[in-house]
């Protein structure tokens, strides 16, 4: 489908063809928004074409004013200095856009461009430690990419790639074993692991002398085929597998919280020893190298330094696994891009492990998506292990606030909805708050603003939505009628009209530079857009024809933010 925006600035670009000589190319010729709608609704600027044609842009812009005849959804033209500006009918554009929206409905703004199979790794938490605010980040901006990808037009498989063996891990099993072993669980099997690990943590700081049984553990783990293994190795083999459950069982439990779903699960445990084998391989070959008893890469010449592949005790490294990994995901599943979401301190390691991919002959697609930290604006909200934010703490606090502020605005709700509608903002204010700002951003969350109905939030778009449910539900509105779109003419309207032919720009935009806040902007401005509307226009005590006009503008809006609140993996409200 050819979207009426695109439609637009094709006649727009057509019309100034047709007017000037030379030929020039399309592609650099700008369509932008002019800062005041009095001066148009859309505007050219005549920069590009003044050097062509050796005139000033001012010239131009009066010599195409007066050579292109408007027609069609182009109403009106003027120029305004270097700028050719163009005004739009807000008949045409309200017919074509709002049947766009009532026809494609949930595929509205859609993507049939793409078509690639790309592969989305994210969330990556780490067993045997406990889910933090910093993976929350991660899970919340990976689902949102995949939702973006898909609505893109792309083939997309979400895949979540855990770490299940290394130091840690070796870490944790021990101060498990030495401290906690003939305690009773508690209930919440994964937040107790966090904590072993945590105090482990600390007890190996205070006693060195403890590293050398946590690094036999960690050789033990790592060494031979598990079943073939009997004796001590078999016992941290058993303990091992029985602790990891209870960190994938508490994982699921938070993925369901999120609702965020994932095709298939790597482990590092599975690709660790394809790993070394193709490091073996790699110094074989004399493409790396060893290094003081460690195995490299040596990736000087491209200003990335040494790479480590293997430690000098034999003991695999992330790279190590890193480089199985890349291979499975590319030969197994056949895709033609891999995406990994890590946040931005991993950004020069990724450098060298893409280069040494590259280097070593596989030169596939691989992309890092950057993010930044999370911080709060206070610390007393919740409990702190190993001085990070528990999911758990920090979802329950979120969720208790939305809890207090709808059983205030609805005492009269049963308990279970209550619950239910509390649980679908306190998820949107958490995840439009990780989502609003750029990725490379640090976010600090405050929990009010987070919240808020009326300000730059997830609940103020779900508001906005209910708002207008509200609306079409009090004037029994059952879809689209014999419209006379020349009643939403006023340009309040026709800005909300063109804020809706944007939305497909928007997608594509957004997609393209795999930044979901793109779409958080817009519906945030969607909104304001229909409240400036609701505060200043009556709608459902208008007269007959102004009310349908105006009835099926506002259940468009309510389409596209459902459709955009849908990409951020926001469930919207029906009644708030």
């Amino acid at each position: 489908m050819e979207y009426t925006i695109l439609k637009i600035k094709k006649q727009i670009l057509d019309l100034i063809a047709q007017a000037i000589e030379p030929d020039f190319d399309i592609d650099k010729l700008e369509i932008v928004v002019p800062p005041d709608s009095t001066l148009g609704d859309l505007a050219v600027p005549c920069f590009y074409l003044s050097k062509l044609t050796r005139k000033s842009p001012t010239k131009v812009a009066e010599e195409l004013s007066a050579k292109i005849n408007p027609g069609g959804i182009i109403k009106a033209l003027k120029n305004v200095g270097p700028y050719l500006n163009f005004f739009i009918d807000p008949a045409v554009l309200g017919k074509s856009v709002i049947s766009e929206i009532q026809k494609a409905k949930n595929d509205y703004g859609r993507l049939k461009i793409n078509h690639q199979k790309i592969m989305l790794e994210f969330s990556q938490p780490n067993t045997h430690k406990e889910f933090h605010i910093g993976h929350l980040r991660n899970a919340i901006l990976g689902n949102s990419l995949v939702n973006l990808l898909r609505f893109s037009g792309n083939k997309v498989m979400p895949v979540n790639y855990i770490g299940d063996v290394g130091a840690h891990v070796a870490k944790c099993l021990w101060a498990y074993d030495k401290f906690y072993k003939d305690k009773d669980l508690p209930e919440d099997k994964g937040k107790f692991l966090g904590q072993v690990y945590t105090n482990g943590s600390k007890k190996l700081e205070a006693n060195p002398d403890y590293k050398k049984e946590v690094d036999d553990i960690l050789q033990k783990l790592e060494s031979g085929d598990p079943k073939s293994f009997g004796g001590e190795s078999k016992k941290w083999l058993d303990l091992w597998k029985k602790t990891r459950k209870w960190s994938l069982d508490d994982f699921d439990k938070i993925y369901k919280i999120l609702g965020i779903q994932f095709d298939h699960f790597f482990y590092e445990s599975e690709v660790e020893k394809p790993g070394k084998k193709i490091v073996a391989d790699l110094l074989k070959k004399g493409v790396a190298e060893k290094s003081e008893g460690a195995v490299i890469i040596d990736l000087e010449k491209y200003d990335l330094k040494k790479f480590l592949l293997l430690k000098s005790d034999g003991s695999s490294l992330y790279s190590t696994k890193e480089l199985a990994l890349a291979k499975l995901k590319f030969e197994k599943f056949k895709i033609d891009e891999s995406i990994v979401v890590v946040d931005s301190r991993q950004s020069f390691y990724l450098q060298q492990f893409f280069k040494t991919m590259e280097v070593i002959g596989f030169k596939k697609k691989m992309v890092h998506i950057p993010y930044e930290f999370v911080t709060l604006k206070d610390g007393a909200m919740a409990s702190r292990e190993g001085n990070v934010v528990l999911f758990k703490d920090f979802y329950n606090s979120v969720f208790g606030r939305a809890k207090i502020e709808t059983k205030t605005r609805h005492q009269e709700w049963p308990e279970k909805k209550t619950e239910e509608v509390s649980r679908k903002i306190a998820l949107s204010a958490i995840k439009f708050n990780m989502l609003k700002v750029g990725n490379n951003s640090i976010i600090t969350f405050d929990i009010d603003e987070s919240l808020s109905f009326d300000g730059f939030s997830g609940p103020y778009i779900q508001y906005t939505c209910s708002r207008i449910n509200s609306v079409l539900k009090k004037a029994k509105f059952s879809g689209l009628a014999k419209i006379d779109y020349a009643k939403i003419n006023s340009d309040l309207e026709k800005e909300i009209m063109l804020q809706l032919a944007s939305w497909p720009e928007i997608v594509a935009e957004s997609s393209k530079n795999y930044d979901p806040s793109i779409i958080a902007k817009y519906l945030f401005d969607l909104a304001r857009l229909f409240s400036s509307f609701y505060q200043k226009f009556p709608i459902i005590n208008s007269s007959k024809d102004i009310k349908e006009a105006r009835l099926i503008l506002v259940d468009s809006v309510r389409k596209v933010l459902v459709n955009g609140l849908s990409i951020l993996g926001i469930e919207p409200l029906d009644q708030m």
